[in-house]
């Protein structure tokens, strides 16, 4: 593979600046001097009809009076000129493009006809774009400042990227003050063509990158944000910022759900799924930053505080409590030692009260005797400015101490001159600083939730797992009839029958139009039984008085029958017909009433919501939020996230509720909604979960016509593709296996490689290679199943290896072919497997749209060579005296 596609935006040789200015107060005068003062080496090309010269530099009426090619144009220009100077850029042949200017898709519809003649012409011309109205890029180590801020920009390890260009320069002005470096700026404006995904692609891979920084108010494509967010957490830490958090109004919504579930809640569980961690404040960002971009790692979140005065140790406490760290709890070995060289009135308990007088010896010893506990993840250490402390000496015997252990130590050096300099030794060391402690206890708690987001990126669930399969067509059926009768909320009877498809139990529903109907049904049933409104214009039906519970007798029912339908058909004039339905009473003892839901989130889609369920679920706002598909662990993190979970548990004369049976209940509703795109809404409450198991006893759906161009085009997380499954046998009778690869594959991966020959491994990376690196494993596991797929060959055959064989394929950036790679094991060639691996592949490409399938192959690889003749290809020379040839396949013929 060659360089990566957007390489000339962040290392040019050659920038031209389209609209540069003699004007000091001008964006076009800033554009070039920030260029300038960043000590550009490559060609730098002012471009103004106006002057020949600007800052010293020649200047050019227009690109093509260039004589250089350019790698890259800045435009500065009023809106109405931009679209002219785009197809000069096509016509000079520049692909990469920065469009500062403002006044397109932000500013209604004039703006955005103009931002659609824009993407036209850049698509006609393959010119990629950042922006428009962005502030620029910057890329400290290449000399390259392309923006219109104030100031030079450091060199460092953290990329920042932003939508706001006044949000970027206010967190660049902050971490100057700070002593902040980046490896890269980029601001994204209205990112019309690059978007998030594609610059955090990049940065995945970016080795001067250690760690990315994000200002996010909205996404466009939520498959591609998700799966470059994951592309780059799966290799270095994610931190993310995002406005809008609180919507303005009220949502108007059928279910309860609807009503419980924000965008943000949404936002939340798909920036978890995807490994990254949120920050609510810029003091928080940085703050994240400072102990992810130092590659700390914790097993747990129990954290220990040592400190010389009690008060900051208990407020650390208190904040711990209140972002959901559990304190350490010190082990009987951790007590005798501490006992052992602490005075006697230490605090004999966590936060560790060293006491005022501790020596930088004291502070040592209580520090390495936390770092040997293994109840302890991770250490505070705290010091005030009293008389007798000596912060510097302190500081430097804590750095000391910490070099011996992996576990993250911090500090909060509190105060202000005393202190100073015993802060400044933190800078440069592996113990991160904190002005005050609380901000330090927040840092830790992004370590612990940066874990447990980790642990989510790897989960890799199918639609459906390994259960029982459900009923699709039919239920898909059930749901195409109700639309077609112009109904998108279906009645309590169709929507629990759906639920029943997909192996959720349900309370029976027996729909009644008249009181005869409901005593006979009644009957049927056994008393006692519950009467409901079972009408499309209410959707609460305690809100209007329409559910009756406990009926015990044919009278009672008849009775409440008709009372129900009078005060309805009194209270709404224009109903003349009342449906209900009669239901068993379902009463349980030691049943907890629980609410599980769905909504579709414009952005991100389907999202499954679960807590506390009856007629308060709005009062109690108990809700855990996660996106399908979902398989146990997410489940059970799911249901700890809630108050519910405790409700669950043992709890005075109530034993414990069927933990098993809400797992599969939450399991069932994450297939049903990876399998059935129609369903816009879904509310199950209450769910009563007992000792024995759950039970849905009341159900609500909504619904709407839905033809996606794929199986899960309305999910925001491609499922395992356990379809793509397949068994054959080889021509020495052993059977195999050839599935899309998966996470826990690693290990798999690592010794198929480390068993290729050296002749093989150059043919398959075309370099010298020994091992896989930790990234590159990384890499090659952990997927995005919906732009890119990998295929392994495995077997159970005793007399074989595991793995016999991976291909793969990865999305070009035109969306309209994947560039390939294949390699088999070599004990296991000439035996059909790579020729049923590249046919798996080429068939999946086909089936996601792709129209070639393209590859680069050694020229002296002859068998592959021999093979892709054989499937169809055409074999083209990249350049006369290459090494390397290019083999392309037309999928569409």
């Amino acid at each position: 593979m060659g360089p990566h596609y957007l390489n000339r935006f962040f290392t040019p040789q050659s920038v031209a600046i389209i609209g540069a200015s003699a004007r000091p107060d001008s964006v076009g005068y800033r554009l070039l001097l920030n260029m300038q003062e960043a000590g550009f080496t490559g060609g730098l090309y002012p471009v103004n009809p106006k002057h020949a010269e600007l800052l010293g530099i020649t200047a050019y009426p227009n690109l093509n009076a260039i004589p250089e090619d350019i790698d890259l144009a800045v435009i500065a220009t009023p809106a109405a000129t931009v679209p002219g100077i785009l197809r000069q850029c096509g016509d000079k042949g520049i692909k990469s493009v920065i469009i500062i200017s403002a006044g397109f898709g932000e500013l209604g519809a004039d703006g955005k006809r103009l931002q659609q003649d824009l993407l036209a012409i850049a698509h006609r011309y393959n010119i990629r774009i950042i922006g428009p109205n962005c502030l620029g890029v910057v890329r400290p180590s290449g000399k390259l400042n392309a923006t219109f801020g104030d100031g030079v920009v450091k060199d460092g390890n953290l990329a920042l990227l932003s939508q706001s260009g006044a949000v970027c320069t206010a967190i660049l002005d902050w971490a100057k003050v700070q002593d902040i470096g980046f490896s890269t700026v980029v601001s994204m404006g209205g990112a019309a063509d690059i978007d998030f995904g594609e610059v955090l692609d990049y940065l995945a891979t970016d080795p001067n990158t250690t760690g990315i920084l994000m200002y996010v108010e909205g996404i466009r494509d939520a498959r591609r944000f998700l799966s470059g967010l994951k592309a780059a957490a799966r290799l270095k830490p994610v931190i993310l910022i995002k406005s809008g958090r609180h919507e303005a109004g009220s949502k108007a919504a059928m279910s309860h759900t609807g009503a419980l579930v924000g965008g943000d809640n949404v936002f939340d569980a798909a920036i978890a799924r995807a490994g990254v961690v949120r920050a609510y404040t810029i003091t928080e960002l940085f703050s994240a930053a400072r102990v992810l971009a130092n590659n700390y790692v914790v097993n747990n979140d129990r954290l220990a505080i040592i400190t010389n005065a009690g008060g900051p140790g208990v407020m650390s406490i208190d904040r711990a409590e209140d972002v959901g760290i559990h304190t350490a709890e010190l082990s009987p070995a951790s007590l005798n030692a501490l006992n052992a060289v602490l005075p006697a009135h230490w605090s004999h308990a966590n936060p560790i009260d060293i006491l005022g007088d501790a020596s930088p010896e004291r502070y040592q010893q209580a520090l390495a005797v936390c770092l040997d506990d293994s109840n302890i993840d991770g250490v505070l250490v705290i010091l005030t400015p009293q008389a007798m402390t000596h912060p510097t000496l302190v500081a430097a015997s804590i750095i000391d101490t910490a070099k011996a252990s992996k576990k993250p130590v911090l500090a909060s050096w509190t105060g202000g001159a005393k202190v100073q300099e015993g802060r400044s030794l933190f800078a440069n060391s592996n113990v991160a600083h904190f002005n005050t402690p609380e901000t330090a206890v927040d840092a830790f708690a992004f370590l612990a939730k940066y874990r447990q987001n980790q642990i989510l990126l790897k989960q890799i669930p199918s639609p459906g797992d390994e259960r029982a399969k459900p009923d699709v067509a039919g239920a898909r059926l059930i749901i195409e009839r109700v639309l077609s009768e112009g109904r998108p909320v279906l009645t309590a009877q169709e929507a629990k029958a759906i639920l029943a498809a997909f192996h959720i139990p349900v309370t029976q529903t027996i729909k009644v139009s008249n009181a005869k109907d409901a005593m006979i049904a009644a009957e049927t049933l056994r008393f006692p039984v519950v009467l409901k409104v079972n009408m499309a214009e209410f959707s609460h039906k305690s809100d209007i008085g329409g559910v009756r519970l406990n009926i015990n007798s044919v009278q009672d029912i008849s009775r409440h029958y008709s009372e129900m339908a009078a005060a309805i058909k009194h209270a709404h004039p224009d109903i003349t017909e009342v449906g209900m339905t009669v239901e068993p009473m379902f009463t349980s003892p030691s049943g907890r009433e629980l609410m599980v839901g769905v909504v579709r989130d414009p952005v991100f889609g389907p999202a499954i919501s679960f807590g506390l369920g009856g007629t308060m679920v709005e009062i109690l706002h108990d809700n855990a939020v996660a996106l399908p598909p979902l398989n146990a662990y997410m489940v059970e993190q799911m249901i700890a996230n809630t108050k519910a979970a405790k409700y669950l548990a043992a709890f005075r004369h109530m034993p414990p509720a069927n933990h098993k049976a809400l797992v599969d209940v939450l399991l069932n509703i994450s297939s049903l909604v990876s399998e059935l795109p129609e369903i816009i809404e879904l509310d199950i409450n209450p769910l009563i979960v007992d000792a024995h198991g759950a039970i849905a006893v009341d159900a609500r759906i909504k619904a709407e016509l839905c033809n996606p161009l794929n199986r899960y085009a309305h999910m925001a997380i491609h499922p395992y593709p356990q379809d793509l499954i397949e068994h054959y046998q080889l021509s020495n009778g052993a059977n195999i296996t050839i599935r899309p690869i998966r996470p826990e594959d690693a290990m798999l991966e690592k010794d198929f490689v480390h068993r290729l020959s050296e002749r093989t491994k150059y043919f398959r990376f075309m370099q010298a290679l020994q091992e896989l690196t930790p990234e590159m494993i990384v890499r090659f596991t952990q997927i995005d199943y919906d732009r890119e797929m990998a295929f392994v060959a495995v077997t159970d055959a005793a007399n074989m290896p595991g793995e016999l064989g991976v291909g793969r394929y990865l999305m070009n950036p035109d969306g309209n072919s994947v560039e390939f790679a294949l390699v088999v094991a070599d004990d296991c060639q000439c035996l059909g497997i790579g020729s049923k691996l590249m046919r798996t592949l080429m068939q999946t490409a086909k089936a996601k749209g792709m129209a070639f399938f393209e590859g680069e192959v050694l020229a002296v690889n002859t068998p592959m060579l021999s093979l892709v003749k054989k499937l169809g290809f055409s074999i083209e020379a990249i350049a006369d005296d290459s090494e390397v040839v290019r083999v392309v396949k037309d999928l569409r013929v």
